[in-house]
């Protein structure tokens, strides 16, 4: 007894030590290599919480979010996209009004702690310090779609597929001549939710075909995305990435959290302070510095420079002017200015004896120039 007693503890010694220099390396990787998070909601918890008044709240000592300053530092969190979120009961009231205030006040909170946060507009800055159960409209993709994923290629407009079908993760991967990202989106082989990956679109984006434009999934740590469950762990949400890198590569995973836009995140990773815990795991499972590296951010940052590349070589190209087509403009809160007159069936009528009117009317307009 005395000496099985001696060797558990030489064996809880052995084990806390080894998870002691899986800790440090994380850190020490961390230091090296800029975390970049695709995907949190800080902003909706300002509107949520204080309705954007900055002046409520400090982000150096607010506890009620999984994100505020000290755990940012805490969690060696180089760089987030910050969702400028908007409700779905907003649409066809004040959806604009309201998306501008988000957009607002992520530059606010950036202006009134310069000393901590950064907008970033490109990869030149300084990046170290549809779900598929609504039926199909439009079978994927509209004509209108189509032409959309065109103007993002050619602004430099990465193109996020975290909340779209099966069939329209194909069908961009297929349009698009950048890569994509899913910025907050986990392995459905691991979990079977709309929201996650299945395998064969991970294959694609990683394989020979759509090598020129590799693009990233970062895996979401929502415990409904990790487990199917209520539920989770931080060992689940490693079970992810190793799935993810065993499938299609390293060269494809990211972290994409969620934090504070999600109401249940798996114990271990309780908010955004834990990565480091979750990047000694996938040490622990011997991934390799490399790999490590590349989750991190050097992934997301080759995607973002190859999505730039996209734009400069089309920079000759003329802005694809395609009108929302006139049966999706048709609801209460959208006026028809520039479709052609219709009747009330829908058929467009001829201008005929009202041009004059028009004319007379056109000649009283003023157009201002700013």
């Amino acid at each position: 007894m005395y000496w099985r007693l001696i060797l558990l503890n030489v064996l809880s010694g052995f084990i806390n030590c080894s998870a002691d220099i899986n800790r440090e390396k994380a850190e020490r990787l961390m230091a090296e290599t800029p975390l970049i998070d695709g995907h949190n909601d800080l902003p909706w918890q300002m509107r949520q919480l204080f309705n954007n008044e900055l002046e409520k709240m400090d982000l150096n000592t607010l506890e009620k979010t999984h994100t505020n300053i000290p755990k940012i530092k805490a969690g060696h969190l180089s760089a987030q996209f910050w969702a400028a979120y908007v409700p779905c009961e907003s649409q066809y009231k004040d959806a604009v009004r309201q998306t501008v205030e988000q957009i607002d006040v992520v530059h606010r909170l950036c202006r009134l702690y310069p000393n901590d946060l950064m907008f970033a507009r490109s990869t030149d800055d300084n990046w170290l310090v549809d779900t598929g159960k609504d039926t199909a409209i439009n079978n994927g993709l509209s004509d209108f779609g189509k032409e959309l994923i065109k103007e993002m290629n050619r602004i430099g407009m990465l193109i996020d597929l975290a909340h779209v079908s099966e069939k329209v993760m194909n069908l961009v991967l297929e349009l698009s001549n950048a890569p994509v990202i899913f910025s907050h989106s986990s392995a459905y082989e691991v979990c079977n939710s709309k929201r996650n990956v299945p395998d064969d679109v991970l294959l694609k984006v990683a394989s020979d075909v759509f090598a020129q434009k590799k693009g990233i999934v970062m895996v979401n740590f929502y415990n409904d995305y990790v487990t199917c469950q209520k539920t989770a762990n931080l060992s689940n949400v490693a079970d992810h990435f190793d799935h993810i890198k065993k499938v299609a590569g390293h060269e494809i995973i990211g972290f994409g959290g969620d934090y504070d836009g999600v109401t249940r995140v798996p114990k271990g990773l309780e908010d955004v302070s834990k990565y480091p815990d979750l990047v000694a795991e996938l040490l622990r499972r011997g991934w390799t510095d490399i790999e490590v590296k590349a989750a991190l951010g050097n992934n997301l940052l080759r995607v973002f420079k190859e999505v730039e590349k996209v734009r400069d070589s089309m920079s000759s190209v003329k802005p694809y002017e395609v009108p929302i087509p006139y049966a999706d403009v048709v609801n209460p809160c959208r006026t028809m200015y520039g479709y052609p007159p219709q009747d009330n069936a829908g058929s467009m009528v001829s201008l005929g004896l009202h041009l004059p009117v028009l004319t007379l009317l056109l000649h009283g307009t003023i157009v201002w120039l700013f």
